[in-house]
């Protein structure tokens, strides 16, 4: 026996089949977006980012080394376009995880929001000499930052922002030295390194004195870092020792004096150095000078800027760097 549907006109089955095509075609379109993203198969499973504006974005990068993954904030032209320099500007004693930072305390994102570079700035690294660590630390953790910025950031940053593999690397306060570090620890991975208002050296009495108080700040037992100071490793993390290999880069160096000053902005922001920023940069300046005369007597060139005020504020950190800049721009093309 045939069913009644089989007795109906062909167009009268239309409406009903346009009706389930439609219903289809929504529940395909729900389906759809209920389902999570799936990144790309070629996807790099160790970065994550997010654009925050159209020349900032936020990417996490995955530390084999530590374990964790690490944020930085990208600077970048609108669109991130390809083919593009990268300049690493390492934060201070926090690790700009106290959200005393480049990117929050200066109008660094203004300055390179027109300009044709990648621009890292590491949220990380707080109290660590930015270094390789020994062995875990009960209050920092596991330190592995040189490998971290030498080899798993450049690495991240290279395949998804698609640079040009050419590379700077800048320090300020506690990372100034370590970046001077890194740059002749590196290789030709950094073209140019610039210093800004830190204590390079670790073997002399200042470098020890401030190479030791830094990680004992945060709770951390510097036997933990390099081991005993004075030991081969220290020796190893000493830019002054190790200046030899920085020859072929460009360099720059920089610290105020101590003493307040226009440099230093806003008295009633910086506290004109009340709280030891007076004496941080008088040390700062003794430790960068020493580092100048050791690059003089190995006859390789660089810049040395101390200026006659300064007390180790931003308003100074970023007036350096602004002299730094063209420098560093030529050296890496931009």
């Amino acid at each position: 026996m045939k069913s009644p549907a089989a007795h109906r006109p062909f167009g009268a089955l239309r409406p009903r089949r346009r009706l389930l095509a439609v219903l289809a075609a929504v529940t395909a379109v729900a389906a759809s977006l209920l389902t999570p993203f799936a990144p790309a198969a070629n996807a790099d499973p160790r970065v994550s980012v997010t654009s925050i504006s159209p020349t900032v974005s936020l990417a996490s990068v995955y530390s084999p080394s530590m374990h964790r993954w690490i944020r930085s904030h990208v600077l970048h032209p609108p669109g991130a376009p390809a083919g593009l320099p990268t300049f690493y500007m390492l934060p201070g004693a926090g690790g700009a995880e106290d959200g005393i930072s480049w990117y929050n305390n200066t109008p660094i994102k203004r300055f390179f929001a027109t300009r044709r570079v990648n621009v890292v700035l590491p949220i990380g690294g707080r109290f660590s000499m930015m270094s390789d660590w020994q062995r875990p630390d009960p209050a920092l953790g596991v330190n592995k930052w040189e490998t971290f910025f030498t080899r798993e950031l450049p690495a991240a940053v290279n395949q998804h922002f698609r640079t040009n593999g050419v590379n700077a690397l800048s320090g300020v306060s506690m990372s100034a030295g370590p970046a001077l570090t890194l740059a002749e620890r590196s290789g030709r991975l950094f073209r140019a390194v610039a210093a800004y208002s830190g204590c390079p050296g670790a073997t002399d009495p200042l470098g020890l004195a401030a190479a030791t108080a830094i990680p004992a700040r945060g709770g951390g037992n510097v036997l933990n870092m390099w081991g005993p100071p004075g030991s081969a490793d220290w020796v190893r993390h000493d830019p002054i020792i190790n200046a030899g290999r920085l020859r072929g880069k460009t360099i720059f160096l920089s610290a105020g004096s101590g003493l307040p000053g226009p440099v230093d902005g806003d008295p009633l922001r910086n506290g004109f150095g009340l709280v030891g920023g007076n004496a941080m940069e008088a040390i700062a300046l003794q430790c960068t000078s020493a580092m100048s005369r050791r690059l003089n007597g190995l006859g390789i060139p660089h810049r040395f800027i101390h200026r006659p005020d300064g007390v180790h504020t931003w308003g100074l950190f970023y007036a350096d760097f602004r002299a730094s800049w063209p420098m560093i721009a030529r050296a890496i093309g931009v």
